[in-house]
């Protein structure tokens, strides 16, 4: 099963940094949050990514193009023509990226019809490039499998910043709105489990992901809710990232669930 990151944002909230690079390259103890969301996923085994790039995409082309080399001891040899030779490397992941360029100014939505090409026709995942969580992506994707509906987004309990998400009996998304003084905090989370079907609910590159196909697969109650009771955090602003850090500082990112 594929992997499609949303990376093509221009992150104005966090303007201090993303003026320079995109969002998602913003980095966490010298890596980018890409790389740490890329490597819960890969924890569990899925290691095929598609990455929606936008703004600034070749921040993120040209940073995955050097991975190899900047995760390695090399030796130059100007002796021999400029000889590069690879003495020990670290760079062991067993990735494989595909980069599309989804356009500067692209929705959401738009962003995931534009690399259906490239998922085919088959279930795939789909999250955020600014959200890490120590979330199960083996139960997630049993939970997708068990209810045989045609999405399934993660839940997760946080302050109310975010828009609102109803649920009914039995995990069934009803809707999405704007929060209320009387709401509970349970939000989108990201992390989510989609069939193939969900394109044909995208209409084009203005298409917001989160209104129409979601709300119209969530009144067909074929949207579920994955309940993620644990760490959760997305890298908003500034003082995300700074808390972000913290915790990745302290070796004790609940995040990392993955060996060094």
């Amino acid at each position: 099963m594929k992997v499609v990151l949303l990376a093509g944002g221009f992150g104005t909230r966090i303007s201090e940094e993303s003026h320079l690079k995109p969002k998602p390259m913003i980095e966490i103890g010298e890596k980018p949050i890409l790389w740490h969301i890329m490597k819960i996923y890969s924890h569990y085994g899925y290691n095929d990514f598609i990455i929606c790039c936008g703004y600034k995409h070749y921040v993120i082309k040209e940073w995955f193009a050097d991975y190899y080399l900047h995760n390695s001891d090399i030796m130059f040899d100007f002796t021999e023509d400029n000889k590069l030779t690879v003495l020990n490397t670290s760079a062991v992941e067993p990735w494989k990226v595909t980069l599309v360029d989804t356009g500067l100014n692209t929705m959401t939505g738009g962003r995931v019809k534009r690399i259906q090409k490239y998922v085919g026709n088959e279930p795939f995942m789909l999250t955020y490039g600014d959200g890490v969580a120590d979330i199960n992506i083996a139960e997630l994707v049993k939970f997708h499998q068990s209810h045989g509906k045609i999405a399934t987004l993660t839940t997760v309990n946080v302050g109310q910043r975010f828009g609102v998400i109803d649920m009914g009996d039995d995990n069934f998304v009803q809707s999405f709105r704007e929060k209320q003084d009387v709401d509970s905090s349970v939000v989108n989370g990201g992390f989510m489990v989609f069939q193939p079907e969900i394109f044909n609910f995208i209409k084009g590159d203005d298409t917001v992901f989160e209104k129409e196909p979601l709300e119209t697969v969530a009144n067909m109650q074929q949207l579920k809710a994955y309940k993620h009771n644990g760490f959760w955090q997305c890298m908003d602003t500034q003082r995300d990232k700074m808390h972000l850090e913290e915790l990745w500082a302290s070796g004790k990112a609940p995040w990392k669930m993955w060996n060094n």
